[in-house]
């Protein structure tokens, strides 16, 4: 009868251990890893970024899905071009997360158009509540920074937690893990 209370005991002492783990007093953080890539350059940082927080990976699909033309930047004309100029533009996404309210920490990632994130974005900000949560920008780019996008961003949404951001391009397994470190302190 000892033994039994004794591995009992023992149970319970790591299964409360393991539960502290996370973000201290037992709260274990849950983590979204939402993004929209065009190329699969910001998907490729997404997955990286779940994998190694333990995120779930939401991958946010406009209901039309873009070709290559709509995302020729040359053509004034083009849908992206057309989206990227009217600061009201919406385009609808296809699907929805799974109960966004049990997330805590909300890696948002994006490709940079024009200095910004692309509308899409500003339709998944506007289709969650985002109280509560802290929501970390990353982005991929061509050429630009990510500090024009997160300017915008915050702009756009005052009442949301954001934390600083980063852009993903060419960052070595080591350096994306520093980041993501810094980010849970």
């Amino acid at each position: 009868m000892k033994r039994i209370l004794l591995w009992m005991a023992a149970a319970f002492v790591m299964t409360a251990a393991v539960c502290a783990q996370g973000t201290g007093a037992g709260k274990e953080t849950r983590t979204l890893v939402a993004y929209f890539s065009a190329t699969g350059t910001t998907e490729k940082a997404a997955k990286q970024i779940a994998s190694l927080t333990g995120g779930a990976l939401y991958k946010i699909m406009p209901e039309k899905a873009y070709t290559s033309a709509d995302l020729d930047w040359r053509d004034k004309s083009s849908r992206s071009s057309m989206e990227m100029n009217d600061a009201k533009a919406r385009p609808a996404i296809k699907g929805a997360v799974d109960d966004f309210g049990r997330y805590d920490v909300v890696y948002l990632g994006y490709p940079i158009w024009w200095n910004l994130s692309p509308r899409i974005i500003n339709t998944f900000m506007e289709s969650y509540d985002f109280t509560g949560k802290t929501v970390i920008p990353f982005a991929t780019s061509g050429g630009s920074t990510i500090s024009e996008s997160e300017k915008a961003l915050k702009k756009s949404y005052p009442d949301v937690k954001w934390a600083k951001g980063r852009l993903l391009n060419r960052v070595t397994e080591e350096e994306m893990k520093n980041w993501i470190q810094q980010q849970s302190k």
